[in-house]
């Protein structure tokens, strides 16, 4: 597939597919996931045991296979400095999984997991603070606008990384930092697919081998067509918008506190963008705070 040409799994967002309306579906199942165990959350509770209670909430609900297992992370490490950032060239940091960190009052989380439903893979990361941190309600705050940002950019005509760099302005006129730039290959997104065929229990280092079997070959796939399914501000995305669907997840820190949403974005054959479902907790969140502004 190059670039310019559809996915030939999606039609145009704007009509009835029963392929976009299962990724909605499994996108509305991990949200409720990490609702789920965000209000389970106590203080003295270590990140591995809200992953574990991820995984346990999705299990006990179906979910028999992984895109990547659940992830957590609390306090600092919400702000992804230090050992937390992945080393591209040195394999897997161990320091990125859920550890033994114990989440206090006030302390900041994000909660992320990636679950496979009927084939259908959601990546979303939720964010909060266990009671009230004022950091993390600015950093919520200022998501709203990198939501807007990246879906305008795309359609009027933006290449893949100036909408990156369009994030990456935003976020210093903002006084934050684009934290993503600490994931692999400093994504603000990566594409994902449909799986066909039976669900596969194996996994390498957290990630479902199936999902990542399928992001090699749209690797080598882009390497020859001259795109990339790692959306970065990187030359490599310097690219038309590539129709499909892209988990989007920008992640401002600002000091020690991060904060982020993921969510599904599909980019149609004309290569114009929409986010697939707008009943997130996010965006029922700025909502609220847009009608509590109006009454006041």
């Amino acid at each position: 597939m190059s670039a310019a040409d559809p996915d030939p799994h999606l039609r145009d967002p704007r009509l009835p597919d029963p392929r976009l309306e299962s990724f909605r579906k499994a996108q509305q199942f991990a949200y409720a996931c990490a609702e789920a165990v965000a209000a389970e959350l106590r203080p003295g509770m270590t990140e591995r045991e809200a992953a574990k209670k991820m995984a346990t909430w999705a299990a006990d609900h179906g979910v028999r296979e992984w895109f990547h297992a659940p992830f957590a992370w609390f306090g600092d490490r919400t702000a992804f400095r230090g050992p937390i950032a992945w080393r591209v060239f040195g394999g897997f940091n161990p320091a990125f999984f859920p550890g033994l960190r114990r989440i206090e009052e006030g302390m900041a989380f994000i909660l992320d997991c990636a679950p496979v439903v009927d084939g259908a893979v959601a990546d979303i990361g939720y964010s909060g603070a266990l009671g009230h941190n004022p950091v993390v309600e600015q950093l919520l705050d200022d998501l709203e606008a990198h939501r807007s940002l990246i879906v305008a950019e795309l359609n009027q005509g933006r290449t893949m990384a100036e909408v990156s760099r369009a994030v990456d302005a935003l976020c210093r006129r903002q006084g934050v930092e684009p934290r993503h730039k600490a994931y692999p290959y400093g994504v603000l997104a990566h594409r994902v697919e449909m799986l066909e065929g039976a669900p596969s229990p194996f996994a390498v280092a957290r990630f479902g081998l199936r999902g990542v079997t399928e992001l090699l070959r749209e690797v080598r796939a882009g390497r020859r067509e001259g795109w990339s399914p790692f959306w970065s501000s990187a030359e490599s995305s310097d690219h038309a918008p590539v129709p499909g669907l892209w988990a989007v997840e920008p992640h401002l820190g600002f000091r020690d506190v991060g904060a982020k949403f993921e969510e599904l974005m599909v980019i149609g054959p004309d290569g114009k963008a929409q986010w697939l479902d707008d009943d997130l907790p996010h965006v029922r969140r700025w909502q609220a705070r847009r009608d509590l502004a109006k009454a006041a």
